[in-house]
């Protein structure tokens, strides 16, 4: 602001420019009738540029082009198939030997190659399809809310037919049959290996039954030496495992069923159920060492109260009444083995375990 001597302030030029532009944003929000506020409206607008000029390509100007593109995309879906045909084919001729290294490597190798070209094709496929072959238009389209309506399921019917056509998947019959090979092939190989994890014997029956039959001697573990009666003393426990484990070639495999833990307790202290009054032997028990809860060993035993703890989630189970859960996230109690002593004075096993070990699967009776 400019001062003049007889004392009347004058606005300077950047004032009167100011003043300008905002009487011309208050005369055009009053033509509107807005109110300006604070802001400034700018009377000028943006430009639509519209879309670039349209530049064919080869495949669009050339019918020979077009074919040569087609036949390229087929190509690449045939070795698709050729891919997976390859990696079921090395599956089966290279299948992987137990101990030996270099077949698992082999069959890794030629497995992993089918496989990636079998997807690899249909991947670069369908990229050189769009690129070359489907129909190139630039298109604006606004959104807008949907509605189930009639209108809504025309519109949709419009959409597939016209992605049809853009496509040419309907009329370009070399494209779609050897897409839809190579699509129904391609998990071919994977169902082949997920079938393959599963044990070629029932799994059912894997899962109910143990190592443990009549007459099994129960042995330490790790070492496989026969436990006698008389070695059990009162509060002791022991980790066990069924006679003859270590000498079988699945040897962790029947353990993660049959490990077990023996204790003795008075006989007294025992609260035995009708029908199992003969499942221990002068106070010594056996229950599995598998948590009921998820397969963890449960290892740690408190002498005093007869407490068996789950040290993965801290499931307890009381000995005193047949390894009844009594804390933790287990459902059922411990599965526990029927013992007797042979004329030698070792323990064995009266039979196996009479339901199955271990956390619930799917065809186990609750």
């Amino acid at each position: 602001m400019a001062q003049h001597d007889d004392g009347v302030t004058a606005p300077d030029d950047d004032a009167v420019h100011t003043g300008a532009r905002t009487g011309t944003a208050i005369q055009v929000a009053a033509e509107r009738d807005e109110s300006p506020g604070i802001g400034v409206v700018q009377t000028d607008k943006v430009i639509n540029p519209g879309f670039p000029p349209h530049n064919p390509r080869q495949t669009d100007l050339v019918p020979a082009k077009d074919k040569r593109a087609e036949r390229q995309v087929a190509i690449l879906f045939f070795l698709s198939i050729i891919g997976s045909i390859f990696a079921l084919a090395a599956y089966i001729a290279f299948p992987i030997n137990p101990g030996d290294f270099g077949s698992i490597r082999t069959n890794n190798l030629l497995l992993g190659l089918g496989i990636t070209l079998g997807l690899l094709g249909i991947g670069l496929g369908a990229v050189h399809w769009a690129k070359q072959l489907m129909r190139e238009d630039e298109s604006v389209e606004l959104r807008h809310g949907t509605r189930g309506t009639e209108a809504t399921r025309e519109k949709a019917v419009e959409v597939f037919t016209l992605g049809n056509e853009e496509s040419g998947i309907g009329r370009r019959t070399l494209i779609r049959n050897s897409l839809i090979g190579a699509l129904v092939l391609t998990p071919v190989p994977a169902i082949a290996l997920f079938r393959d994890l599963a044990p070629i014997a029932d799994p059912v029956y894997l899962l109910q039954h143990t190592m443990w039959k009549t007459g099994t001697r129960l042995t330490h573990d790790p070492t496989g030496v026969p436990i006698k009666a008389s070695d059990v003393t009162l509060g002791s426990a022991f980790h066990v495992i069924p006679e003859g484990l270590l000498q079988r070639s699945d040897a962790l495999e029947q353990k993660a069923k049959a490990a077990v833990l023996l204790m003795r307790l008075k006989p007294e202290d025992l609260h035995v159920s009708a029908g199992k009054e003969s499942w221990n032997y002068d106070g010594i028990v056996a229950y599995s060492q598998i948590c009921t809860h998820v397969g963890c060993p449960v290892a740690l035993y408190e002498q005093q109260t007869h407490h068996l703890l789950c040290p993965c989630h801290q499931s307890q189970f009381d000995i005193t009444q047949e390894a009844k859960v009594i804390f933790g996230p287990a459902r059922r109690p411990l599965p526990q083995l029927p013992i007797t002593v042979d004329s030698n004075g070792y323990l064995v096993a009266r039979s196996d375990f009479h339901e199955p070990v271990g956390p619930d699967f799917w065809e186990r009776e609750l």
